[in-house]
């Protein structure tokens, strides 16, 4: 995923000594200059120049942290890769897969947690809201299950959230609509069951991946209301129309995928108001009607799939006039 965001935030709490390097996929890397790697890796080069956790409160927020941290280890039944093996001491930011970084204040602190394609088995516990200066957790492609704590509200300071390829379950985790700076939710690829809250499209998010879930009943109105660039609800069991102010949405979205779910009804003429978005992914659903004239609107499209619905007409080959 484009981590572009990740890497701007980065740049104001990393000390200028510390580089970092931003992969492909979801997966970011962090650490000193020379470490780190491609998107994917599990090693962010944990601690800062080797350096013990400083006293004072910065001592204290580490010992938070090591609370935490070995309360979440003993929640991890099998891990192959042997990350936790590190996970041994009080020097948190030695720690495989957590890298430590100089707050604004110049205390140090635990700025986020990259785990991805670690297969580690496990649950999330309660004790990871202690974590509340950081700014990210990366678990893609994982064994996690169970439900997402609560107490994940409290990651006030948390902007990026990847759960994505696990094993979790239950109903859409509301406890991520109430982390207050939250901008990247990636809950795809997991057992996730139910409808989705009106709220989610309410919130200051830039990206929102719940596709490859179990998610059901039909879209929210608010869907509308939605700031995001990225939104990818394919491969869900999603039913009925199109909401009414669908087309309304902010003029960012680049990118809304709804392929492979149970949609009825006709593709409204709103959509011709996606001035800026590049994927438009309505395919394998019952949708029907004539395809709307304002599709040749869509200046900047670059993937448009509207294959096996049940839609006539032809193609229009107009000249836009919005």
């Amino acid at each position: 995923m484009k981590c572009w965001l990740l890497a701007f935030l980065l740049l104001l709490i990393i000390p200028t000594e510390a580089g970092f390097g931003v992969g492909g996929g979801v997966g970011v890397n962090v650490g000193p200059v020379g470490g780190g790697g491609g998107g994917g890796s599990v090693w962010i080069g944990g601690g800062i120049n080797g350096q013990n956790p400083p006293s004072g409160s910065s001592s204290s927020d580490l010992s938070r942290a090591y609370t935490a941290l070995q309360a979440w280890k003993s929640a991890i039944s099998d891990d192959p890769t042997k990350v936790l093996d590190t996970w041994v001491g009080p020097d948190v930011c030695s720690y495989k897969g957590v890298f430590c970084a100089d707050s604004e204040d110049g205390q140090t602190i635990v700025a986020g947690i990259d785990l991805n394609h670690a297969n580690l088995k496990g649950t999330l516990v309660k004790e990871l809201s202690f974590l509340t200066e950081m700014s990210l957790i990366h678990l893609n492609s994982n064994r996690f299950s169970g439900l997402i704590p609560d107490t994940f509200r409290d990651l006030n300071s948390l902007q990026e959230l990847d759960l994505s390829n696990n094993q979790f379950s239950g109903p859409f985790p509301t406890t991520t609509l109430y982390i207050p700076d939250l901008i990247y939710l990636d809950l795809r690829f997991n057992n996730f069951t139910g409808s989705i809250p009106d709220e989610l499209f309410h919130k200051n998010l830039d990206a929102i991946f719940l596709n490859n879930n179990q998610f059901e009943g039909e879209l929210p109105q608010s869907l509308g209301n939605a700031q995001a660039s990225v939104i990818n609800l394919a491969n869900n069991k999603f039913s009925g129309n199109f909401p009414s102010n669908f087309g309304f949405m902010g003029t960012k979205l680049k990118e809304i995928l709804f392929l492979n779910n149970q949609l009825t009804g006709c593709i409204p003429e709103g959509v011709g108001l996606f001035s800026e978005i590049q994927v438009f992914d309505v395919s394998f659903n019952s949708l029907m009607g004539h395809l709307p004239d304002t599709i040749s609107c869509l200046q900047e499209i670059e993937v448009l799939n509207l294959a096996h619905n049940k839609l006539s007409g032809v193609l229009p080959d107009l000249e836009c006039g919005v």
